[in-house]
């Protein structure tokens, strides 16, 4: 039989005593207890164990080359002055007045005023590549910001600083160097003239915003887009009156989206759409012949009555599958 029995439960009619496994348990504890001591020994009463002491010598060691914004106001006077109406300010008077200060971005300022004011030994974004300028903004807005990295922008080399300013801004909001859509034409003169169109979205009139439609910082959508569950969201949260959801509803609505009919930026055609005739622009989908033979019209005719002069609820429709009125 099997004489070797575990510690909590003895053979039948084992004498007492003879617990073979609990010897060897307490032995292995001696034995340890033994190690143990000489490393209890060199410690002193009351000391930190040895890897919180070297976590805590780094903290000293970083906290004494800060200088605080006294000291940089000695030289940068007007920039620490002007700081005081910076969205920054409230972070830095959080945490007792140990949040964002000049240092949160520049780095310790220790070896530039020790230098007598030398620029190398401080960070200075004006004179830094768009990468090193964005990793250090996004050190706090990454969380607000995630996907710039992969964004248009950042591959283009744009940095914060080509549209933040963080010293002195034109707008109290976003610290924008420039206000919309100004700032945004600075790069994107090719869709300015779109605004001058006969009809066109607003934005040159101050109603609508380019943000209102696109991230900046970047999206998994093209030209930064912002990203809904269903993307025509970004058209009907202000276009409601085609929003749906709908029993019936038009393919390209929910296939290609409003872009399928429609130039989003604006058009010398009534209601912003791509082409100037609507039966040419439904045409591209439902071939002429098809429709000459379901409405059994001429050629011509179709040319002079418009589609939408019968199919009038095109977005959609709850009561006919042909959209009509």
């Amino acid at each position: 039989m099997h004489k070797n029995w575990p510690v909590t439960q003895l053979p039948k009619n084992a004498a007492p005593g003879k617990r073979p496994g609990l010897r060897v348990g307490l032995m292995f504890l001696l034995g340890a207890g033994m190690l143990c001591v000489p490393v209890l020994a060199a410690q002193a009463p009351g000391a930190k164990p040895v890897a919180a002491r070297a976590t805590a010598q780094v903290k000293d060691t970083a906290a004494a080359d800060y200088v605080g914004t006294e000291t940089c106001a000695t030289c940068h006077e007007e920039v620490v002055k002007g700081f005081a109406n910076n969205p920054h300010t409230k972070l830095a008077l959080e945490h007792s007045k140990n949040g964002v200060t000049c240092e949160g971005c520049h780095g310790a300022g220790k070896g530039h005023v020790e230098g007598g004011g030398d620029i190398t030994k401080i960070f200075d974004p004006a004179k830094a590549t768009p990468k090193e300028v964005n990793a250090n903004c996004l050190g706090c807005h990454a969380s607000a910001h995630p996907n710039f990295s992969r964004s248009p922008h950042a591959k283009a080399g744009v940095s914060c600083i080509s549209c933040h300013s963080v010293h002195k801004s034109i707008t109290p909001q976003f610290l924008l160097k420039a206000s919309e859509p100004a700032l945004c034409f600075q790069c994107h003169s090719d869709v300015k003239p779109a605004f001058n169109m006969p009809f066109h979205h607003p934005v040159n009139e101050g109603v609508v915003k380019c943000n209102d439609c696109h991230d900046v910082h970047g999206t998994f959508s093209n030209s930064n887009l912002k990203v809904t569950a269903d993307q025509n969201l970004i058209c009907t949260k202000c276009h409601t009156d085609v929003r749906g959801p709908f029993v019936y509803e038009h393919a390209p609505v929910k296939a290609e989206g409003c872009l399928s009919c429609h130039s989003p930026h604006g058009s010398q055609n009534p209601r912003m759409l791509n082409m100037p005739n609507v039966n040419v622009l439904c045409n591209q989908c439902h071939s002429q012949v098809a429709a000459d033979t379901v409405h059994g019209m001429s050629a011509g005719s179709t040319d002079s009555v418009p589609c939408t002069s019968c199919h009038t609820y095109i977005h959609g429709s709850n009561m006919q599958p042909a959209f009509l009125r």
